[in-house]
């Protein structure tokens, strides 16, 4: 099975008692405008289909036994203010969600938690690695996030993800075109204009325990906001250029990075 909702308690109490090592993947992402053209759950939409394709992957490996957890679809997403549709969640509120939904797995020995996440503003990044520290410092557990901005992450993905081009863009379009096609209005995606925004430039200053590189993607100009940044579609980048092509070879290349983390969290 892929989903842990699925399994009965018997088959949870039974995966500590086993020889592969458990890791559960908690999808996560923000419900937010992407523009004029794709959905407002883009952002849990890939992290769940990247969890998706790296516990099928994994089905059959002998060491590791993935599980996908339900999403945690609301995060913070200040720089949406001004358009509809945005669902915003404090940074208290999303951190004490993570903190006890981690302490509830780690409390039945399910210490391996990978917190898999395709929302990049700044307090929300900064929000979900205070979480992990929680979990891992406070209540023993194993727990890790996916950080995509990261230069090592990042440098694996595409020119347009590089640049911080990325919000609702070719990026994010073709993810979206590969799993749920019928979500965006391709009519009204072929006719959007190239906005070159970068979200990387938006502000030198990149999020606090960042390392450069990439991180500087999750940086906001001053007062937040996509409108501040030019943003009035609220997109960026290029999303008439996006096909359902480059998002399957995206997935996959977000799918080997996903499964190269299980591997690293179930040697811990």
């Amino acid at each position: 099975m892929t989903y842990f909702a699925d399994l009965s308690s018997p088959q949870v109490a039974e995966l500590t008692s086993g020889d592969r090592v458990p890791v559960l993947l908690l999808p996560l992402g923000a419900i937010e405008p992407h523009g004029p053209h794709a959905p407002l759950g883009t952002d849990p939409l890939i992290s769940r289909g990247m969890c998706e394709r790296a516990a099928e992957r994994l089905t059959a490996d002998p060491e590791v036994h993935v599980l996908v957890l339900p999403e945690v679809p609301y995060g913070v997403t200040r720089f949406a203010a001004g358009f509809a549709g945005g669902i915003h969640v404090g940074e208290e509120t999303l951190h004490s969600l993570l903190v006890d939904i981690g302490a509830s797995l780690i409390g039945q020995r399910l210490r391996r938690i990978l917190l898999v996440n395709n929302h990049f503003e700044p307090a929300h990044l900064v929000t979900l690695r205070r979480a992990a520290e929680t979990l891992n410092f406070a209540y023993d557990g194993r727990v890790a996030l996916l950080d995509l901005v990261r230069r090592r992450h990042a440098q694996r993905l595409t020119d347009e993800f590089r640049s911080g081009e990325c919000h609702a863009g070719r990026y994010e379009t073709s993810l979206v075109l590969a799993d749920r096609p019928e979500l965006v209005d391709q009519a009204v995606m072929r006719e959007l204009p190239h906005v070159p925004i970068s979200l990387t430039a938006a502000r030198s200053a990149s999020v606090e325990g960042g390392g450069g590189g990439m991180d500087g993607l999750a940086a906001a100009p001053e007062d937040g906001s996509f409108l501040a940044m030019g943003m009035t579609d609220a997109y960026c980048g290029k999303p008439a250029e996006a096909t359902a092509e480059e998002g399957t070879e995206t997935f996959s290349t977000l799918t080997d990075l996903l499964v190269e983390a299980i591997r690293e969290l179930a040697r811990e």
